[in-house]
């Protein structure tokens, strides 16, 4: 599995990419949204983490050029991965086009549990990592 991870903190994307190299996980990183889309127009992922604060073009107005796309990457499964926990944080992520939402601090059972949930409800295997 090929992971896309935008992020602007350097520590966040550093943990994200042990835990999922972890797990036989390739994770390329984009510092910030308009690497993050750039990185999806020349490569090719089966996922997409995103945060919302970041510099310059944040994870919101980021998703919603993914899903602007008019190729199949605009189908990307996109989950959100921050810090903030508005009330109405999941709804607005959903809103803009993200599939899930992950808070911070991340944790294994947690970024596994949700791609693995994501990825089995849109058709294809399971991690197989608990």
């Amino acid at each position: 599995m090929r992971v896309l991870f935008v992020e602007d903190n350097e520590i966040n994307r550093r943990v994200v990419k042990e835990m999922l190299t972890a797990g036989g996980i390739e994770m390329t990183e984009a510092e910030d949204g308009p690497a993050g889309l750039a990185m999806i127009e020349a490569n090719e992922y089966d996922l997409v983490l995103m945060d919302l604060r970041m510099p310059g073009m944040d994870g919101m107005t980021a998703i919603r050029h993914i899903r602007a796309r008019d190729d199949g990457k605009a189908n990307l499964p996109v989950i959100v991965v921050t810090a903030d926990s508005g009330a109405t944080i999941d709804a607005d992520c959903r809103e803009a086009g993200a599939d899930e939402v992950i808070q911070k601090p991340v944790s294994m059972t947690s970024l596994y549990g949700t791609i693995d949930q994501l990825m089995a409800r849109r058709g294809g295997e399971g991690l197989l990592i608990a």
